[in-house]
């Protein structure tokens, strides 16, 4: 047999370089008032999470972003209804790039814009660089999850909120990732349902830390990080859906007892919709009805929601449906925007 003389990337077909964030700025800046937005948007949330603001923040929008044209559609109907609804919602719109995998299929606009296996993640980079001004400049606060290590690096002067995500939580890399974002994080419960990886990650967040990262001209560097204070629980389901006031009350009770702020975000979907979007309007009515009652741990909730509802599949882009998704299955414009209605009349008549 023969043996390969070399002995490194020997899987590896190619290797080209990107180009840095400092150049990706430079190239797309940020307007001032996207950047305004986004240090707002930021201040409040952390103003929910530490109880000085009331309201609710709720982070709604498509499972994942496919067409811009259809995504700043949504952004601009979003806008209204945030500014409608802002007495007592905080509408952050939910702008997801990067998609996990089980196995394989399509991960994102970043990775792969065309949809066609191309992987023009430069160009990836630079319309969703694009986009998220655009929504910011229309005042409207932007919400993603962290998924790849670097990416933020190129687009998280843009963002409001972050999420990790349930596949993720249990990850050291995006532990320590979490703890030098600029934005307030929220940690899925595990798939199974399990509170304890999140609660370590929230612990493990909030700490200093020191990893491989890049820097602004894209070269290898030693991270050092802060810390972040604005971890908090986000309740997904798991087995069973975890939303209803008992589920609510024992994440409370786990959250204190490993010191930690009590602070919940009820993902509407996933497990908690058992996969059914059209359940994620009961499950919001339910966590509003706690809200109703006194309960003064959960400050958010998340949507999965589109121009249309239901998702179709990935094909020809010539034949995809416009504003359809095309990863999980989301809520049609007009519920959603009657159910956040419906949802802000509940909390404006507590006393």
């Amino acid at each position: 047999m023969t043996f390969p003389t070399a002995l490194e990337n020997l899987n590896v077909v190619s290797q080209d370089t990107l180009l840095s964030p400092t150049q990706l700025h430079e190239d797309i800046p940020a307007s001032p008032r996207a950047t305004r937005t986004v240090g707002d948007a930021r201040r409040t949330l952390a103003d929910i999470l530490s109880g000085r603001d009331p309201r609710l923040f709720v982070v709604v929008g498509p499972c994942s972003i496919h067409d811009i044209q259809a995504a700043m559609e949504y952004a601009q109907r979003l806008k209204a209804l945030a500014d409608e609804l802002s007495d007592q919602l905080f509408l952050v719109m939910r702008v997801y790039f990067e998609k996990p995998r089980t196995t394989v299929g399509w991960k994102g606009l970043i990775n792969d814009p065309r949809m066609d296996d191309s992987f023009r993640i430069e160009e990836g980079l630079r319309l969703a660089r694009r986009l998220l001004i655009d929504i910011n400049e229309l005042g409207l606060p932007c919400g993603t999850e962290a998924l790849d290590p670097i990416t933020p690096q190129y687009l998280g002067d843009l963002i409001a909120w972050s999420a990790i995500g349930a596949r993720t939580t249990e990850s050291q890399t995006h532990r320590e990732l979490a703890s030098g974002l600029s934005s307030p994080v929220g940690f899925k419960n595990g798939t199974d349902g399990n509170l304890e990886v999140a609660l370590n990650a929230m612990l493990s967040a909030a700490q200093p830390h020191a990893f491989l990262g890049i820097n602004g001209a894209g070269q290898v560097a030693v991270t050092q990080t802060r810390g972040n204070v604005f971890g908090h629980l986000i309740l997904r389901g798991g087995a069973v859906p975890n939303y209803d006031s008992v589920a609510v009350s024992q994440a409370e009770s786990a959250l204190a007892a490993a010191k930690l702020p009590v602070n919940i975000v009820v993902d509407c979907s996933h497990a908690n919709s058992r996969k059914n979007h059209a359940l994620q309007a009961l499950v919001l009515k339910d966590v509003v009805h706690q809200l109703a009652d006194g309960n003064r741990a959960i400050k958010g909730v998340m949507l999965e929601s589109n121009l249309f509802e239901g998702n179709q599949k990935l094909g020809a882009l010539q034949d995809l449906r416009y504003g359809v998704s095309i990863t999980d299955a989301c809520m049609g414009w007009d519920t959603t925007a009657s159910a956040l209605r419906e949802a802000a009349a509940r909390l404006r008549a507590i006393p």
